[in-house]
């Protein structure tokens, strides 16, 4: 099995390099104050009257256009994180004084360019102290390149694919476990659960590096455990070509599918679950972690095992701020309606980026990235330790959940 699963690999499609557009700090010039369009900008839970001036934090976000439902629970995210922190007073300093926060966010549409614009804003007109990073792969590496450009600390939790940390860019901090990691513990799982399902079949999305990455681990993975087959299968058209997809699925006949695109597109294809074929039995989607996964297929999506970066009955020690069970009553309380790891992500990198602060006693971007890189901590979310020289996260550890009657299952954390 290992020495098939590594002529598969070899005779794979090459993943797909980082690519990103680079234009000239002029056109940027130019471009930024046409196209950016500001959005809004927030002080919202402020406590008692601050004692140092606002620490501005800035943020591109897709609260329209293909990404606007992750795109907006990113945003509820960082929006609670900074209630929480007015609501102290602010971020404390060393000499006594407390600086509350200020979020200025612009939407990017889920497209390119408006990141890029919308970041320039940020930097070059707004000035900003602290910059977040966008939601989606493809948005951070846009916006990546800038920061490095501007020697500006971009603080990830939206941008998981490993391609974005493989350019050398030294302003990079992330937070969430990278894809290569989101489903790297379920061939293992299967070997022990299911053994008599050898064959694994992952459709990827052949757009951008994410889905590579995604499909990549879990190759990785199945060669350690030496169990399975696995074929890779890039998705370039659209994942409603339903009758395309089926076709390709039918031709391997696997007993384990794994769908790693878009979550629409994913949704989509779990629609037609009833005509997979019946050598299928177990079926994984990266949308899987997410809570309107089960909420948009409600029955079909049963059984379906997925990632998730945080979950509520999964507990730490020594943790930084607020507790699980705090933040969910807090965000139902404030949003009316329940969080899911992105929201989590999101206020996590603000509990990480305060801490940064008060240990560097500094707003300067060398020496908040010189903490974080020393920085080994738990939050609710997890633990937070990246590499020193990427800024990739290696101390986060990503769950495996599985849906079973309208509820997600922890399967391993």
């Amino acid at each position: 099995m290992v020495d098939q699963v590594r002529q598969i690999l070899a005779g794979a499609a090459k993943g797909p390099r980082g690519r990103f557009s680079s234009f000239s700090r002029q056109r940027r010039r130019r471009d930024f104050a046409r196209n950016a369009v500001p959005i809004g900008t927030s002080t919202a839970g402020r406590g008692p009257a601050m004692s140092g001036p606002e620490i501005t934090v800035g943020l591109s976000i897709s609260v329209s256009g293909r990404f606007q439902l992750h795109g907006q629970q990113a945003l509820h995210g960082y929006l609670l994180w900074q209630s929480y922190i007015n609501a102290l007073g602010g971020i404390a300093f060393p000499n006594g004084k407390k600086r509350t926060v200020r979020l200025i966010w612009y939407d990017d549409r889920s497209r390119i360019t408006w990141a890029q614009n919308n970041v320039l804003r940020l930097l070059q007109q707004d000035r900003i102290d602290i910059l977040l990073g966008p939601y989606s792969s493809s948005l951070t590496m846009a916006v990546a390149e800038i920061a490095e450009e501007y020697k500006k600390v971009l603080w990830n939790s939206g941008g998981t694919s490993d391609e974005i940390f493989a350019h050398g860019w030294r302003y990079l901090v992330g937070v969430a476990s990278p894809a290569s990691h989101y489903l790297r513990k379920l061939p293992r799982w299967l070997a022990e659960q299911f053994p008599a399902l050898v064959r694994i079949c992952v459709l990827y999305s052949g757009k951008g590096t994410f889905g590579w990455r995604v499909a990549r681990g879990i190759l990785d993975s199945a060669v350690a455990v030496g169990h399975h087959s696995v074929h890779l299968v890039p998705v370039n058209g659209p994942w409603e070509d339903h009758d395309t997809l089926l076709g390709l699925v039918s031709g391997i006949a696997p007993g384990v599918v794994v769908l790693a695109g878009s979550f629409q597109g994913e949704v989509s294809l779990m629609r037609t679950r009833s005509s997979w074929p019946r050598t299928v039995g177990v079926v994984a989607a990266i949308a899987a972690g997410l809570g309107d996964f089960s909420a948009e297929l409600e029955q079909v999506a049963d059984g379906v095992v997925g990632p998730s970066q945080w979950e509520q009955g999964v507990t730490f020690p020594d943790m930084l701020g607020p507790g699980s069970d705090w933040f969910l009553d807090n965000f139902q309380g404030k949003f009316g309606k329940a969080p899911d790891y992105i929201t989590a992500g999101c206020f996590a990198t603000g509990l990480v980026l305060s801490e940064c602060i008060q240990r560097g006693s500094s707003l300067d971007n060398e020496k908040l990235r010189d903490t974080a890189a020393n920085l080994d901590c738990n939050t609710f979310y997890g633990r937070f330790r990246i590499d020193s020289r990427t800024g990739i996260q290696s101390g986060h550890n990503a769950l495996l959940i599985r849906w079973q009657g309208g509820r997600k299952m922890v399967l391993l954390s």
